[in-house]
């Protein structure tokens, strides 16, 4: 790793603002060309963009770059962006109308996907108004194969580090204003982008519909590069600080209720002081077949067999 020295003040805050922390930055996305590209490909790399308005930076410049080949320039542009997140788009007789997502870790190449487009609607085709910007899109993720095939978990993983937005600590109900669906039948993968429209309901809660906002994309995945599971899990290491220690003998719930487990030591119950009521007196038995129960020294008390 690189050190800089600066002389400005402003250097130095680029540095400080690029330097690791706890709690990271948001996730920003570099959106780039290749030297050869169409129109489908061209529109789809705006509406993505529009997506991840304002943590992306779009470069409109054709870019010979063949990223399976050599991922080098792509590397240099996102260390000087300062992005963790690159989409590239391409079109060739050989692999036509192309997406290639990927993502980064500590400056080298974590894992990266091809997808080549086979149906593409855009989103300027849709008659729907585009959310507010920098808005957080709900993110939907439907096929067993997210969950069972090893390569497909890592593309839903991509996916949601590209539609995830920022980080917020709370979200109101109206501030999820757009859905991210995407759905996968271990051949294909398809992604769509609702709007979310409140309506008046008999509670409380509003009515959600979803109207279908763009840009509806359906891919074929053709390559990928992923990381091996020793540099995936380096990459989801978290600091120790957001790990706090956890305390013993305490669960959770599904609710979210604290559940404590309290150790106590063996109890001499023999020895505890109680009060000398009728109750609690045993009776004492003696030869003429009479039993006699203890009392006090001042109110003794017999008891007939």
């Amino acid at each position: 790793m690189k050190f800089f020295k600066t002389k400005t003040r402003k250097g130095k805050r680029v540095l400080e603002d690029r330097a690791p922390k706890v709690h990271e930055n948001d996730k920003t996305a570099i959106i780039v060309k290749g030297g050869h590209t169409s129109d489908i490909v061209t529109k789809a790399l705006t509406d993505l963009y529009q997506l991840r308005k304002p943590l992306a930076t779009h470069m409109k410049k054709k870019n010979p770059i063949h990223p399976f080949e050599d991922e080098t320039p792509l590397t240099k542009f996102a260390a000087k962006f300062d992005t963790s997140l690159f989409l590239f788009g391409s079109n060739s007789k050989k692999r036509p109308n192309t997406l290639i997502f990927g993502r980064l870790f500590d400056g080298q190449l974590l894992d990266m996907v091809e997808l080549r487009i086979t149906n593409f609607t855009p989103s300027s085709e849709f008659d729907v108004p585009s959310p507010v910007l920098g808005s957080k899109p709900c993110i939907v993720l439907e096929g067993t194969a997210f969950e069972t095939d090893p390569t497909m978990k890592r593309v839903g993983s991509l996916f949601i580090d590209w539609f995830q937005g920022p980080k917020l600590d709370q979200v109101r109900l109206q501030g999820l204003e757009s859905v991210a669906y995407l759905s996968t039948d271990g051949e294909t993968i398809s992604l769509r982008v609702y709007r979310t429209i409140l309506l008046k309901s008999n509670t409380t809660t509003p009515r959600v519909e979803l109207k279908l906002m763009g840009p509806a994309i359906d891919f074929k995945m053709d390559r990928k590069k992923l990381a091996d599971d020793s540099l995936f899990k380096t990459a989801q290491k978290q600091p120790k600080e957001l790990n706090p220690k956890r305390r013993k003998n305490t669960t959770e719930d599904v609710m979210g209720n604290q559940l404590a487990r309290i150790h106590i030591g063996k109890q001499k119950t023999d020895d505890i002081q109680l009060r000398k009521v009728k109750a609690l007196r045993k009776p004492k038995e003696k030869k003429g077949g009479e039993t006699v129960t203890e009392t006090t020294e001042s109110t003794p008390v017999a008891m007939e067999a």
